[in-house]
């Protein structure tokens, strides 16, 4: 049986409920009792964050890391109010502590990655973004932060193959045929351009093209011929 009085099982309602407000003050409460209630320091800077009070969030993550240096929660949630303070050179900093305990955390070096692209160093992005796809080839964040870095290098076929394979992996990410289209747009391909805001796989672009020419119409025609017909055939 769940003990619904369990600071835990509180916690946990109240930050599922997104009653951050609640949530802080039950953790200060908790906090009255015992000043170094772990629970209670970890989970109050992250009610703070949601509530965007990042420099009380931070002195909360601090009190958590005198306690234990590599406390990888406050960590996290320090990194979390660093970038609501667009501090990322700190940022940097505390990816790089978290890495060296573990070169594998992905999340970590995605964070590292878009600190880096906010000080518009994207080359050094690059390479976080590239050490997460070798750990995981399907990792959605890597791939499009990856996509962005490239874009503002000015590669923006590449941009597109890796905006591509995010669209596979998550075709429900709304943002990524419009981030497509607009590239195509820059590579003066307007037909991809169109056809990539329709939300078509770059693997499906060239036979929609072909089947245009052959029946001497428009893409756009052609797109809209194919999609009377799937409707009907449903």
């Amino acid at each position: 049986m769940v003990d619904l009085l369990d600071p835990s099982n509180v916690i946990t309602r109240l930050f599922t409920a997104e009653k951050y407000d609640e949530m802080y003050n039950y953790c200060k409460t908790l906090l009255e009792k015992l000043p170094n209630d772990m629970l209670a320091l970890q989970n109050i800077s992250l009610s703070l964050i949601y509530l965007k009070k990042y420099d009380e969030a931070i002195d909360y993550c601090n009190k958590v890391l005198e306690i234990n240096n590599s406390d990888l929660y406050a960590l996290k949630n320090k990194i979390f109010a660093l970038e609501g303070l667009n501090q990322y050179e700190k940022v940097i900093e505390l990816c790089k502590e978290i890495l060296l305990n573990d070169p594998k955390d992905i999340w970590t070096l995605n964070s590292m990655g878009l600190a880096l692209n906010e000080l518009n160093r994207h080359k050094e992005a690059l390479k976080c973004y590239d050490t997460s796809l070798l750990i995981d080839s399907k990792d959605v964040t890597a791939l499009i932060n990856k996509a962005i870095s490239l874009s503002h290098l000015g590669n923006y076929k590449d941009a597109i193959d890796y905006y591509d394979q995010s669209q596979i992996i998550d075709p429900t990410l709304k943002e990524i045929p419009i981030a497509k289209s607009r590239l195509f747009e820059k590579l003066g391909m307007p037909d991809d351009a169109f056809l990539a805001a329709q939300g078509v796989l770059n693997k499906d672009m060239e036979k929609i093209k072909n089947t245009a020419k052959e029946n001497k119409c428009s893409v756009f025609h052609q797109f809209c011929d194919d999609e009377f017909e799937n409707s009907n055939s449903d």
